[in-house]
């Protein structure tokens, strides 16, 4: 279509919107023939995030915003092409439309926007099946996030997000984990429908349970994600076992196994689950403990852990090769000298028993106060 019949493809296109989208469109004829690119652009944007937009947003896009797309900021060129990329009839017209914008920002001065719409490519291949496809499109993207200084949220969060998707498609839980969490932190948590946040904290939960790398959750403990769990009838025991790997409570998971069994991926993985809860209630035992009474007998351990004494010593191995605990074993004796524990996220209950050994602690520098003071008078007098 000519340029000179762009005022008519407006007319046509006020013809057909709904009312109250009807006044944007004037504005575009308006900010159009005075060339105010960037209120047009806003007005655009305001258009295509409209629901009552979608059916004409693929033919703005393809008549009139390709006019002057070299002449708008390319990052809301891309965010305009996204939301017109919905309605593309399947993944593959979807796909051959994101290449094309690709290739329009693909110039040195909008690498940005390059990452940006790589991303979104990346995501369509994922949905094809594409995988192999879908992780070179995310590392070349990588590569030119890292030269920049600094890039606006909304790339990372696309870039964070598409990547947490390829690993829950490779069942790669620890990265998927770390991607899905560096995603929240690039959003406001309020953006996402109650639907959304649901899913991602269950399959947040999931993921850190399941996954052989990650034994301590404290990030996610702490994140308002987790609420929608709890407001939730058939999946707040997740945030419960999720609690209770944490403070190591054996009873605790043991109530909740019925819960596990009926999960699949839990109950796939329920050995490494058992062995996870073991090492919890290991490295909690030894956190309750002041620093100079962290020397344990294996019969010790086996009564806090409900683990038989012969297999203390790979558990007491495991932690320690896991970076869980720190220390020596005396093999001969059957003794851990354990000298450091992973710092972790308290509950209340965790932080009483803080709390009331910061007491004893005081009493006994209280006490050692005193008898010094008793037994060294002629000391102190002299």
């Amino acid at each position: 279509m000519a340029v000179d019949s762009i005022p008519d493809f407006l007319a046509e296109q006020r013809d057909k919107a709904p009312e109250e989208l009807q006044p944007l469109i004037l504005d575009f004829e308006t900010f159009w023939e005075r060339k105010l690119w960037h209120q047009l652009t806003d007005s655009l944007v305001q258009f295509f995030n409209h629901p009552k937009s979608a059916p004409q947003r693929l033919a703005f896009h393809k008549v009139f915003i390709l006019k002057f797309a070299d002449k708008i900021n390319q990052l809301k060129l891309v965010d305009l092409a996204l939301k017109a990329a919905t309605q593309c009839k399947d993944d593959q017209e979807r796909l051959s439309f994101l290449l094309s914008v690709v290739k329009k920002v693909d110039n040195d001065t909008s690498q940005d926007a390059l990452v940006f719409a790589s991303v979104a490519v990346s995501r369509v291949k994922l949905n094809l099946n594409r995988l192999d496809d879908a992780r070179r499109d995310l590392d070349a993207a990588e590569k030119i996030l890292d030269t920049f200084d600094s890039v606006e949220t909304v790339v990372h969060a696309a870039f964070y997000d598409a990547n947490a998707s390829y690993y829950q498609r490779k069942m790669d839980f620890a990265n998927y984990y770390r991607t899905s969490l560096l995603y929240l932190a690039c959003i406001d948590l309020a953006s996402l429908s109650s639907e959304e946040r649901h899913r991602r904290a269950y399959y947040l939960s999931v993921a850190a349970l399941v996954s052989s790398s990650i034994y301590n959750f404290g990030e996610l403990l702490l994140h308002p994600i987790l609420d929608s769990l709890a407001e939730s009838e058939d999946d707040s025991w997740l945030r419960d076992l999720l609690f209770a790997f944490n403070r190591g409570d054996l009873i605790a998971f043991d109530a909740l196994s019925d819960n596990v069994a009926s999960n699949k991926l839990l109950n796939e993985h329920s050995t490494h689950l058992r062995q996870k809860i073991y090492l919890a209630a290991l490295t909690e035992a030894v956190f309750r403990r002041p620093p100079h009474d962290r020397t344990m007998t294996f019969s010790t351990i086996s009564h806090e852990t409900k683990v038989k004494q012969k297999e203390i010593e790979h558990l007491v191995m495991k932690a320690l090769s896991l970076g869980l605990l720190r220390g020596t074993i005396d093999q001969v004796d059957e003794v851990a000298h354990i000298t450091w524990v992973q710092p972790k996220v308290l509950d209340m209950k965790q932080i009483g028993n803080m709390r009331q050994r910061l007491l004893d602690w005081d009493s006994n520098v209280n006490q050692l106060g005193n008898w010094i003071e008793t037994a060294g008078k002629d000391v102190w007098a002299a």
